[in-house]
C-alpha cells in the first residue's frame, strides 16, 4: 500500500512540477511578442481493480496546450492588414498636404507675388524696375513649380525604396514560415503534441506579414499553414515557399511594380491584386493620388504658361517686335512598352491646352484599330488611322508601324511642372502694349459678315506677314491675296489646309489661320466683300493694354474646357488633397481602434495575466508541497513495516 501511495505522490509531484515550469514559462514570456499563454492539461491515471472496487493511481499530464482562438487570430491579422494599408496611405498623403498648403513654400505665395508684380507693371508699363520684378517673380514661380514637382519625385522614389524593402520582408517571412511548418510537423510527430512555442513563432511571423500585405491562412492537416497573399496568390504551401519581386514598369523605368514569381517566371501584378498592408497602401497611394496630383500640378503649370504665352504674343514689345512666348512648355512624354515588337515611333502634341485633363493615356494597336484609353476612367476611343485628336491632344504615328499588341504610355502633363521655364530674360522683350496683329472688314462691304479679333499663334513673326493679306468673298469661297501663304480652316476638331491662292469654302464661324495669324469670319458676306489681316508696328511707349490683359489671366477660366482658372484649379487641388488626407485620417484612426479592440480581444484569451499566473504559482506550489508530504508519509509507513520484522 505504501508503494501505491509513493507512486501516487510521485505522479502528483511530477504534475505539480510541470505546472510550476509552465507557469514560470508564462511569466518569463509575458512580454514576448506573439506568445500565447500555456496551460497544463492534467488527467487522473487509470484506476486499478481491487475486487472491492477501483482505486485511483494518481495523475498524469496529458498535454501542455497554448490558449489560442483561431477566429480571434484571423480577425487580428485582417485588421492589422487593413490598418497598415490605411496608415501608410495616410502618412504619404500628409506629406503632400503639408507641402501644397504651406503658406510660405507652397505655390500660392509665388503665384501671388508674380501677379502682384504684374499688377504694378500694368500701372507703369515703362518702368524698368517693374519689368525686372516681373521677370524675377516669373523665375521664382517657375522654380516653385520645379521644387514642388521635385518633392513629389522624391516621394515617388521613396515608394520604390519602401516597396523593395517590403517585398524583401515578405519573401523572408515566407521562407521562415515554410521552415517552421516543417519543424512543427517533425516536432508533433515525436509525441503527437504540437510544439507550442514554434507555433507561436509562426503566428507572430504571419502577423508581421499581414503588416506588409493582405494575408489569408488556410490550415492543412490541422497543423500546416498554407499562406495566401493579396487576392489569393500562394506564398507558402506546406514547407514550400514562393516569392514576389520588384520590376521596372514596361512603360516607365522609374516606376517599380510588383511581380509574382512562379517556376522562374515573373508575372506583373496590378494594383487590384495587392490589397492590404504597407504594400497595398503604397501602390494604392501612388495609383490613386500621387500620379493624379503630379499630373494636376503639371496641368496647372502648362495651362498657366500657355495662356500667358497666348496673350503675350498678341502685343508688341518695346522694340516694336511681336511678343514671343514668355514661358517654354515641355512636350507630352511618350514612352513605348519595352515589349513592343513593331518599330513605331509615336508622338503626342497639345492642340488645345484648355481641354487637357490630368490623365495619362495608353495608345494600343489591336491589329486593325488604334485604341486611345484615358487611364483615369478607362474611357477608350478607337480609330482606323493616325493622327487623331483626343482631349486637347493629337496622337501621331511619326514613323514605322505598330504590331498587334504594341502600346505606348502618353503622359501629357507629368513633366509640366518640372519642365516649365522662363523664355524671356530681357525686359525689352516684354509685350505690354499695342496689338501685334489686327483683322478688319472693308468699309465697302455690303454683307453681314463680321471678323473677330486677330490672334497671333505660336511661332508668329512679323516677317511672316510683311504686308496685309486680304480675303475676298465670291461664290461661297474666300480667296487670299497675295497668294503667298497656305490657309488652314478649322471646323470643330477637323483641320483642312488649302494651298496658297486656292479658294477656301466659307464656313460660318470657322477658324481661319494664315501666316501664323488666326481669326474667324461670321455672318453672311456678299460677293466682293473683303476681310484683311495685318501686322502692326510701332512701340507706343506707356501703352498698358496688354499688361492689363496679362494681369487679368489670374482669374480667367483657361482650364478644363475654359471652366476654371489656374488659381481656381490649384485651390481645387489643395482642397482635394486636404479632403482626402482628412478622410484617410478619420478612417485610419477608426481602423486603428478596431485593431486595438482585436488585439485586446486576442490578448484577453491568449495573453499572459501576471496576477493569474501568480495565483497558479501558489496553487502549484501547494500541490507540490502536498505531494512531497504524501511521499514522506509513504516513507514513514514503509519504515513502520520494516520495523515489524526486526
Amino acid at each position: 500500500m505504501s508503494s501505491s501511495i509513493l507512486s501516487i505522490g510521485q505522479s502528483a509531484l511530477n504534475a505539480a512540477q510541470i505546472g510550476l515550469d509552465t507557469t514560470g514559462h508564462n511569466i518569463a514570456n509575458a512580454k514576448t511578442p506573439g506568445y500565447s499563454r500555456q496551460v497544463v492539461v492534467q488527467q487522473a491515471a487509470a484506476a486499478q481493480n481491487y475486487g472491492f472496487g477501483y482505486l485511483g493511481q494518481g495523475t498524469s499530464v496529458a498535454a501542455v496546450n497554448r490558449v489560442y482562438n483561431e477566429i480571434s487570430a484571423k480577425q487580428l491579422i485582417n485588421s492589422q492588414s487593413t490598418s497598415s494599408q490605411l496608415t501608410t496611405y495616410s502618412t504619404q498623403m500628409n506629406q503632400i498636404d503639408d507641402m501644397l498648403s504651406d503658406p510660405t513654400a507652397g505655390l500660392s505665395p509665388a503665384m501671388q507675388d508674380f501677379f502682384s508684380s504684374m499688377q504694378a507693371l500694368s500701372t507703369n508699363p515703362s518702368d524698368t524696375a517693374s519689368k525686372q520684378s516681373v521677370l524675377s517673380n516669373a523665375q521664382s514661380l517657375a522654380s516653385r513649380f520645379h521644387s514642388l514637382d521635385s518633392r513629389l519625385g522624391e516621394i515617388r522614389e521613396s515608394i520604390n525604396s519602401q516597396l523593395t524593402s517590403s517585398v524583401s520582408l515578405v519573401n523572408s517571412y515566407a521562407q521562415h514560415i515554410a521552415k517552421l511548418n516543417d519543424s512543427i510537423i517533425i516536432g508533433q510527430s515525436l509525441n503527437g503534441n504540437p510544439p507550442n512555442d514554434l507555433m507561436d513563432q509562426r503566428d507572430q511571423i504571419v502577423a508581421e506579414l499581414s503588416k506588409q500585405i493582405k494575408t489569408t491562412i488556410v490550415k492543412q492537416d490541422g497543423t500546416n499553414y498554407n499562406v495566401f497573399i493579396g487576392n489569393g496568390l500562394p506564398l507558402v504551401v506546406s514547407n514550400n515557399s514562393y516569392s514576389i519581386t520588384t520590376l521596372n514598369s514596361p512603360t516607365d523605368s522609374g516606376r517599380l511594380e510588383i511581380g509574382y514569381v512562379n517556376s522562374g517566371k515573373v508575372s506583373m501584378l496590378g494594383v487590384d491584386s495587392l490589397p492590404g498592408g504597407n504594400i497595398g497602401g503604397l501602390v494604392q497611394f501612388r495609383s490613386e493620388s500621387l500620379d493624379n496630383i503630379q499630373n494636376q500640378l503639371g496641368q496647372i503649370a502648362i495651362a498657366f504658361a500657355d495662356s500667358f504665352n497666348q496673350q503675350h504674343r498678341q502685343a508688341l514689345d518695346s522694340t516694336g517686335s511681336p511678343g514671343g512666348n514668355f514661358f517654354t512648355i515641355p512636350a507630352p512624354e511618350t514612352t513605348p512598352n519595352v515589349n513592343n515588337i513593331g518599330n513605331a515611333v509615336v508622338s503626342a502634341s497639345m492642340t488645345d491646352v484648355s481641354a487637357l485633363t490630368a490623365s495619362n493615356y495608353r495608345l494600343q494597336y489591336d491589329g486593325s484599330q488604334y485604341i486611345v484609353t484615358r487611364l483615369t476612367d478607362g474611357v477608350a476611343q478607337s480609330f482606323s488611322s493616325l493622327p487623331q485628336k483626343v482631349d486637347g491632344l493629337q496622337f501621331s504615328l511619326t514613323s514605322g508601324s505598330m504590331t498587334n499588341g504594341d502600346n505606348f504610355l502618353i503622359r501629357p502633363t507629368f513633366n509640366g511642372a518640372t519642365g516649365i521655364t522662363v523664355g524671356i530674360t530681357n525686359t525689352s522683350k516684354l509685350a505690354l502694349g499695342a496689338p501685334a496683329v489686327s483683322a478688319a472688314k472693308s468699309s465697302t462691304n455690303t454683307g453681314t459678315g463680321t471678323v473677330s479679333t486677330a490672334i497671333a499663334e505660336s511661332g508668329y513673326t512679323a516677317a511672316g506677314l510683311p504686308s496685309a493679306i486680304t480675303f475676298s468673298f465670291s461664290g461661297g469661297n474666300l480667296t487670299s491675296s497675295p497668294a503667298t501663304n497656305p490657309v488652314t480652316v478649322t471646323v470643330g476638331s477637323t483641320q483642312t489646309t488649302y494651298p496658297a491662292g486656292t479658294p477656301v469654302p466659307y464656313t460660318n464661324g470657322a477658324k481661319i489661320t494664315v501666316a501664323g495669324v488666326s481669326f474667324t469670319v461670321s455672318g453672311t458676306p456678299s460677293n466682293g466683300d473683303q476681310f484683311s489681316v495685318n501686322a502692326n508696328s510701332g512701340t507706343a511707349p506707356g501703352n498698358n493694354s496688354n499688361a492689363l490683359l496679362l494681369n487679368a489671366l489670374r482669374t480667367k477660366p483657361t482650364m478644363n474646357g475654359a471652366s476654371t482658372s489656374y488659381e481656381g484649379a490649384f485651390s481645387q487641388l489643395i482642397s482635394g488633397v486636404g479632403n482626402k488626407t482628412h478622410e484617410l485620417s478619420v478612417t485610419s484612426a477608426a481602423e486603428e481602434q478596431t485593431l486595438t479592440s482585436a488585439t485586446e480581444q486576442q490578448q484577453s484569451e491568449s495573453g499572459v495575466n501576471l496576477d493569474e499566473e501568480a495565483t497558479n504559482l501558489l496553487r502549484y506550489q501547494q500541490a507540490y508541497q502536498a505531494a512531497g508530504k504524501m511521499m514522506q508519509i509513504a516513507t514513514q509507513l514503509f519504515d513502520v513495516l520494516l520495523s515489524l520484522g526486526r
